[in-house]
Parts: C-alpha cells; structure tokens; sequence
C-alpha cells in the first residue's frame, strides 16, 4: 500500500511523456513528474519516492526530501496565511496547511513554529498541528534512565527546555542543565535523566554518573590538546566560567578533571589544568 505523507520504495512501471508511473504489490500507481526524474532508472527497478498529495488532490510521487514527515514533528516557517489556516514550508511545491483550529497560537506570516505532521482522516490530507500535546503522551513510557534517546526543542519555559523524545514523549531539560546554547526546533542526543511517579520525564544533554566520566573526560584532554597543553579553568573556577567556555556544569567538570588527575594525564595550578 502507498502511505501518503511517508517514504515509499516503488517498483518503476512504465515510462511516460509527464515522467514515470510506478507501484506497488497492490497494483497502485501514482506519478513522478519528468522534473523528479532521476539521470538513471531502470523498468521494473525500485525507487524510493514521498508521496503526498498535489495542488489537484492527486497522490504524487516526488524525489524531494520534505522536513518532516507523517506524524513527525518539525520547526517550519510560515510562507503565508489564508482564509483556511497558515502554509508552511516544508521543502515540497505544496504547502503544508495548519488550519486555524489546529494553531496552539494564532500563527504569523514569516514566523517558525514546531509542528505535527498527521493525516487527516476526515479529509484524508496531510496536515499540520501547532497543539502539540494532542500528539504525544508519557503512557506507558519505559524507557531507562541513562538511555540515548534522539530529542527535539519545542518550547522554553521558566523551568527550562521542553522537548519532544523520539517524536512519542514529552521531556523537560531543567535551566540548570542547559550548558550550551540550543534552540527551539534544534534535534540532538538527549539522555533520560530521571522518570517521575506521575510520568513527567527529565533529560540530560550529558550522560549521567560514571557513564558520564570517560566522554567528558575524552572531551577536556582534547580540549587542553587544542589549546597548547593548558585551560584557565580548576576546580575553584565559578560554574558560568566552565559554562561558558566547556558548555559543561561545574559538578561534571570537577568529576572529568579528578578523572585525569587520577590518571596522570593532567595536573592542576592556581592558573589553571595543564597536560603532564
């Protein structure tokens, strides 16, 4: 079956003068325009295509690689608002809509916001969603503490950073934890720092405890190499010092520089660490 508003791998059927039908095992066929032609195919050989559907409603075939797909999320920019909601651009010809009922704020022309990605089963349309928890829910969540786990910024709030885990869960990153600069709709390595009684998640950028000490400790002797041998930081440095200049917390800087002192690979002056 071809599912809209994903990646499809296709059998090419026969070629035509608007560009090739391919299909499925079902005997679906939907097109791919001469301009997503690629240089080399073969009939009968598979190509990996998006589907979606066109200006007209029709399902179409497109080599392009869109921000986000089905029930996805994505930090996309409003091209222009009209009488049914706000288009996004999501990297194909046709926008993306976020109708009105679907905007958690009423969204602006020229502005980024996160969104869902979801089909709609009324319309059968691919479309977007700003109201965000109406897609994501901490059931069930069984996820250790420690694991790796791909995140991505929604939100900043008084507490710190809320994030979507896994495109599924809802996580905060706490302000103390914030030891580099990150942004709404920026996608990176998270860690499950702790899971709550009532289900709320906490996330580290750093992993915690002793599986933390290697990595970092890898991380500052590299950072010492770069720098001729020598960093202006110790451990009387002020936390925002470290901060600042390693986007590490005081505690984990402290435990990766005793690391290194233990093994000889450093030593520690009122000025600063120096490699042995």
């Amino acid at each position: 079956m071809i599912e809209l508003g994903n990646y499809n791998t296709l059998k090419v059927l026969r070629s035509t003068s608007i560009g090739l039908f391919l299909g499925d095992e079902e005997g679906t066929e939907v097109l791919l325009p001469n301009k997503y032609v690629p240089d080399h195919f073969e009939i009968d050989g598979d190509l990996e295509v998006f589907c979606y559907l066109d200006n007209g409603e029709r399902p179409i075939a497109t080599t392009l690689k869109p921000f986000v797909k089905r029930n996805g999320f994505a930090f996309l920019k409003v091209v222009e608002v009209g009488a049914y909601g706000a288009f996004m651009d999501w990297g194909l010809e046709k926008h993306l809509l976020v109708p009105f009922r679907e905007q958690g704020v009423e969204m602006e022309q020229g502005k980024k916001y996160v969104v869902h990605c979801y089909l709609d089963e009324k319309t059968f349309r691919l479309t977007g969603s700003s109201r965000l928890n109406k897609f994501l829910s901490n059931e069930g969540f069984a996820l250790a503490v420690n694991s790796e786990v791909e995140i991505m910024i929604s939100r900043k709030t008084p507490l710190g950073r809320e994030v979507i885990i896994e495109d599924k869960y809802k996580g905060l990153i706490f302000e103390s934890d914030v030891f580099k600069p990150i942004a709404i709709g920026d996608r990176m390595k998270g860690y499950i720092k702790a899971v709550r009684s009532d289900n709320k998640v906490d996330i580290s950028l750093q992993q915690i405890g002793a599986k933390m000490l290697e990595p970092t400790a890898k991380f500052i002797f590299e950072k010492l190499q770069e720098n001729n041998g020598f960093l202006a930081l110790h451990d009387k440095s002020a936390p925002e010092e470290i901060k600042n200049t390693l986007h590490l917390s005081k505690k984990a800087f402290k435990k990766a520089i005793g690391t290194l002192y233990k093994e000889r690979k450093i030593t520690i002056a009122d000025d600063g660490i120096y490699v042995l």
